[in-house]
């Protein structure tokens, strides 16, 4: 059976594409909004999503938790317990939406700042840690969690989702991929290249952009003419743009880009639009480039704040819950703190132990060579 036969064969009965997110239009910038600022539940005619109390209960937990291992580990760098760090703070509604959005066997590509998606994937936290402070090179299993190791290089990992989709296509698995980048690698080659093979070939992989709306230093404008979600028009699929501070759109839109794209239908494009609160990273200062007021006014738009506000208005939090969920960040905080300070120091032989699959002679000798040398140090087991 050919690809493009195998792609027919994968097409299913699945959601319609809403009219002004189907290629080729030029609709205004839409944004899907399901819960408020204020914390006001809101319907939307192409994107409806049911909850359970337990569901919404769950989500705010969730945020919490989240964003308390971002804050520790953001402390952690300040005292010198990590070489570097990159916060989420601001985006964490559109890390645990999406997140939550997916199937067990879908595979997520991430850059180096979704924490929240690695939390719904259930990677410890520790094991992000580990790369910051230069004791490993990832720590889990991206095949046991289906979410791959962070991409440092900007972009690169869309070519990745992309690639990995269009082997599930050929596999005939009913399973969908799902790419992170920001709004800055939205000017990468690698990205629109990834656009066109996954347009073509009709992968099914959701590109999820969360449009903080700068890049380092440069904000979007200086990017894109045009809301980001729109380029996918050019390469012949949909896009749309969610709210990225409202939990609740964007589970409900990453589920039903997932789902359009896991029955066949091709890739879907997502433009989470937020807003990153803190530095780039913790080598980076902000103020040097934004005007207190512009961040001042995201801060009423705050994802928990909003979720926490319908949880009270409808009855499902009471002081008890809350306060139940402020110790449990604080013992995450304390766990995190804790096993940072404690991790070993990895052998530095170690990084020779999976340059190849096999054995390699070239490598064995590099090895022999670089014990030969720490070796005529005193102590130098140590180095």
């Amino acid at each position: 059976m050919t690809v493009k036969s195998t792609a027919r064969a994968r097409k299913k009965a699945a959601p319609g594409v809403p009219d002004n997110l189907r290629a080729g239009t030029d609709a205004p910038a839409e944004l899907v909004q399901l819960l408020t600022p204020e914390g006001e539940r809101v319907e939307h005619p192409e994107f409806p999503l049911e909850t359970t109390p337990e569901e919404l209960l769950a989500l705010y937990r969730d945020l919490v938790l989240v964003r308390r291992f971002d804050a520790e580990a953001t402390a952690l760098q300040r005292q010198g317990e990590l070489g570097l760090w990159a916060s989420l703070l601001g985006q964490e509604a559109a890390q645990v939406g999406s997140g939550r959005a997916m199937r067990a066997a879908d595979y997520a590509f991430p850059t180096y700042r979704e924490h929240g998606v690695a939390w719904c994937r259930d990677v410890d936290p520790l094991n992000l840690l580990g790369m910051f402070r230069g004791v490993n090179h990832g720590g889990w299993d991206p095949n046991e969690k289906n979410f791959h190791l962070y991409t440092i290089v900007i972009g690169s990992q869309a070519l990745h989702a992309t690639g990995y989709a269009m082997g599930i296509t050929k596999d005939g698995a009913d399973d969908a991929v799902i790419a992170y980048f920001g709004d800055g690698a939205s000017s990468q080659g690698d990205v629109s290249e990834a656009f066109t093979f996954a347009a073509v070939y009709n992968a099914p992989v959701v590109f999820f952009c969360q449009n903080n709306q700068w890049a380092i230093s440069e904000p979007t404008t200086n990017q894109t003419k045009i809301p980001l979600y729109r380029r996918a028009s050019g390469f012949g699929f949909p896009g749309v743009r969610v709210d990225g501070n409202d939990v609740l759109a964007c589970l409900a839109v990453t589920r039903w880009a997932l789902d359009h794209a896991r029955n066949g239908n091709g890739p879907v494009l997502i433009e989470a639009f937020t807003y990153r609160m803190g530095a780039h990273t913790t080598s980076d200062d902000p103020t040097r480039y934004r005007e207190t007021e512009e961040t001042e006014s995201w801060k009423a738009k705050d994802p928990i704040s909003r979720l926490k506000a319908l949880l009270e208005k409808e009855g499902l939090g009471d002081e008890a819950y809350f306060a139940g969920i402020e110790a449990e960040s604080e013992a995450l905080g304390l766990r995190v703190r804790e096993g940072v300070r404690s991790m070993p120091d990895p052998d530095a032989t170690l990084i020779f132990d999976h340059v190849y699959a096999e054995p390699h002679a070239l490598v064995d000798e590099e090895r022999a060579e670089y014990e030969a040398y720490t070796a005529s140090f005193e102590g130098g087991e140590n180095l």
